[in-house]
């Protein structure tokens, strides 16, 4: 089968295409045949790495698990013997985890993996792009209890966890003001947000109001640009923060009171559901940017690394 392996850190150039024997599943194990995968900002960060103590989880000179992608679309294709879920023929999409291995043409998960059937509602690119910055945004909106009314201002909207906490907070109730440069402006009011700012007009000192969520997605505001917009008793929730963030963040809410989420975050099968459920409606929608085959995963990495991508990159493993 065809992979896309990192043998080393480094620039998206270490991504190489490889041939490697196809995958017998296990006793408790299904095997999918991958139709789609997507990159994310935690495969590029993993990659290059950043920051340099991602290595102390992956591997200290090179990557344990050469595959990198965390999300899958695709069908069943072999299941082991303590199989009762699923079955050949099963379509399916869902979340690889920590085990990542998503950029191959077939994988094998335990069935007990955050994995669900695939609804003829939803397409395979759909499905694999789903996963990650939905499952993400989901998590923390649950984190910081947010209750019909109540404002957020959500920081790189357009952004994969941002398209996806916009539309999750409208479904709440919630008041939405998203941050995001102008030219995704129409993006971001088409899938809910009430009100949209550019990040100058973020920073400018006119900008004086206060929500009871901040949430930013993207690493690129600091914490006290963030905490003056907040409101008294509000919730800030970082995203993308780095460790140094983490530790004044944890030090803040120490000393100060102020309450602030930051990751890891908890993926679990009954939200990876709740997002199917709202897909099917019709309540939500996978925003899609860009498409590329297996065989440009170098390019693709490049492009999510810019960060200029508007919701999910999908990769086509086959057809």
């Amino acid at each position: 089968m065809k992979v896309i392996t990192a043998r080393k850190y480094g620039t998206p150039e270490v991504l190489r295409l490889e041939e490697w024997e196809t995958p017998f599943p296990k006793k408790d194990e299904i095997r999918i045949k991958i139709h789609n995968t997507s990159v994310n900002s935690a495969d590029w960060r993993i990659r290059k790495p950043d920051p340099k103590l991602v290595r102390l989880f992956f591997g200290i000179t090179k990557l344990r698990q050469p595959i990198l992608g965390g999300s899958i679309a695709g069908v069943v294709d072999a299941v082991g013997e303590n199989i009762t879920k699923f079955q050949v023929g099963d379509k399916i999409f869902g979340s690889t985890g920590l085990r990542m291995g998503a950029y191959a043409e077939s994988i094998c998960l335990p069935e007990s993996s955050i994995i669900t059937f695939l609804p003829k509602e939803i397409s395979f690119q759909e499905g694999a792009t789903l996963p990650f910055g939905s499952l993400t945004a989901l998590d923390f909106i649950q984190k910081c209890n947010l209750k019909k009314n109540q404002t957020i201002i959500i920081y790189g909207a357009s952004s994969s966890v941002g398209t996806a906490a916009i539309q999750l907070a409208k479904h709440f109730g919630a008041v939405v003001t998203a941050v995001c440069s102008k030219g995704n402006f129409e993006l971001v009011k088409s899938i809910g947000a009430d009100l949209v700012m550019d990040y100058d007009e973020f920073h400018s000192e006119s900008h004086n109001n206060n929500y009871d969520v901040v949430f930013e997605c993207v690493g690129k505001s600091s914490i006290p640009s963030n905490l003056q917009h907040l409101s008294n008793g509000g919730t800030l929730i970082l995203v993308g923060a780095s460790f140094k963030d983490m530790f004044h963040a944890a030090w803040i809410s120490l000393t100060r009171k102020i309450n602030i989420k930051f990751g890891p975050i908890a993926e679990t099968l009954e939200n990876l559901n709740f997002l199917t459920e709202l897909t099917k409606k019709g309540e939500f929608k996978v925003v899609i940017d860009k498409s590329y085959p297996l065989e440009e995963m170098v390019e693709a990495h490049r492009y999510v690394e810019a960060g200029h991508k508007k919701g999910n990159v999908v990769i086509v493993v086959a057809n």
